[in-house]
């Protein structure tokens, strides 16, 4: 299939960028970054700098391969990461855009590839539990309901790839942050830092610039991993709770 592709070039976050279109010659069976990975050698052959994007397991695990594609979030193919999503889905003839994540809190570094260290930054400052160090103990030590420990895993199946931000109108982090809240808030292992956690996380995602939740639910359906909203409600009685928690000390 022959393809015409609009991409997003832009050298660094202090250039202006721009669209630029490419002609392509793509199979069914190929990959969205194999595609991409044809054009690249394409533009390599003909001593032009190929198109920066992001990748790394290409297994649709780590989330790094982002772009928002005719205007969608890793594409129209839902519960799909980039690296997952196959030309099968497109046509002969089509024109394809392709973008990166817009968001302040996510920095254009070159191309389609963006800055999302905001999230690393996020985890940093609550999103981990405190374990006495030695022995590792048994992993029935700690009895957890079934249906709590499964929707803790559908939580922590998050894999950060920033999506909820790129479809939010706002830019809001809320579905990621809930999500890495909700997973440890769930199980008593995670305890320990319950009182601060959701204070501090949510602290940190205000002073990276993430815009606020306005219930849209477009995260939600763009979300590779299916995040469930219903974690945002679960930060929000956390982050509540905890308020009180902390004026109470403080009286």
């Amino acid at each position: 299939m022959k393809l015409t592709l609009q991409i997003w070039r832009q050298n660094g976050p202090q250039d202006k960028g721009k669209i630029e279109n490419y002609q392509v010659d793509a199979t069914e069976e190929m990959s969205f970054l194999e595609m991409l990975d044809v054009l690249n050698q394409q533009l390599i052959e003909e001593k032009k700098d190929p198109v920066a994007f992001d990748h790394d397991c290409r297994e649709g695990i780590c989330g790094a391969c982002s772009m928002v594609i005719n205007g969608r979030p890793h594409g129209p193919q839902k519960a799909t990461t980039t690296c997952q999503l196959h030309m099968r889905h497109f046509k002969d003839g089509d024109t394809i855009v392709i973008e990166p994540f817009r968001a302040n809190a996510f920095p254009v570094v070159k191309d389609l590839v963006v800055d999302r260290s905001a999230f690393d930054r996020i985890i940093q400052s609550g999103g981990y539990i405190s374990v006495n160090t030695g022995q590792a103990p048994d992993g029935n030590d700690i009895p957890i309901e079934k249906g709590i420990s499964a929707t803790a895993f559908d939580a922590a199946a998050c894999i950060g790839c920033g999506a909820c931000v790129a479809a939010c109108p706002n830019a809001s982090a809320m579905l990621f942050t809930s999500a890495k809240v909700s997973h440890l808030a769930l199980l008593p292992q995670g305890a320990v830092e319950g009182e601060r956690r959701a204070q501090s996380m949510v602290a940190q995602m205000d002073k990276e610039g993430f815009g606020f939740c306005s219930n849209t639910g477009a995260c939600e359906i763009e979300c590779p991993k299916e995040i469930s909203i219903s974690n945002i409600a679960r930060l929000n009685r956390q982050y509540l709770k905890s308020s009180i928690a902390s004026s109470e000390i403080n009286e």
